[in-house]
């Protein structure tokens, strides 16, 4: 019975029988399967190579990152699409009646921001808080 070898070369399974092969074809076999094993180390090498294994991180991260920023843009861009419809008519026009509220509490906090900072400002210049210098009392 004849099996074959990962080379894909004829093998037999007991020793007693002569190999049928010539000189010529043995050197072919060996010449051909050094020439296999050499490119099999060669696809080794560049896959191990610290420069291949840095460029797979590298291209694995920019992936992530572009998927991750997609997915942001969509949120985004559907949250924007959402505002839209509720401050714009179907014909493009504002709507004012929800428009003069949400105006009006953006003015009123960054009206309460400006006093908040200003509150700061003076105090930190009087040398402390308003709690610090009652307590001196």
């Amino acid at each position: 019975m004849t099996t074959y070898d990962l080379g894909g070369s004829a093998v037999s399974e007991t020793s007693s029988t002569p190999d049928s092969r010539t000189p010529a074809q043995i050197e072919a076999d060996i010449k051909r399967r050094r020439e296999t094993l050499a490119e099999t180390l060669d696809e080794i090498g560049a896959r191990v190579h610290p420069k291949t294994i840095v460029g797979d991180a590298k291209a694995k991260v920019v992936s992530n990152i572009d998927h991750t920023l997609g997915r942001a843009y969509v949120g985004v861009n559907r949250m924007v699409s959402d505002v839209r419809g509720q401050l714009v008519n179907d014909e493009g026009a504002p709507r004012l009646e929800r428009i003069v509220p949400v105006a009006l509490v953006v003015v009123g906090v960054v009206g309460l921001l400006a006093v908040g900072s200003r509150r700061g400002a003076v105090s930190s210049r009087r040398g402390g808080s308003l709690g610090s210098r009652r307590r001196k009392r």
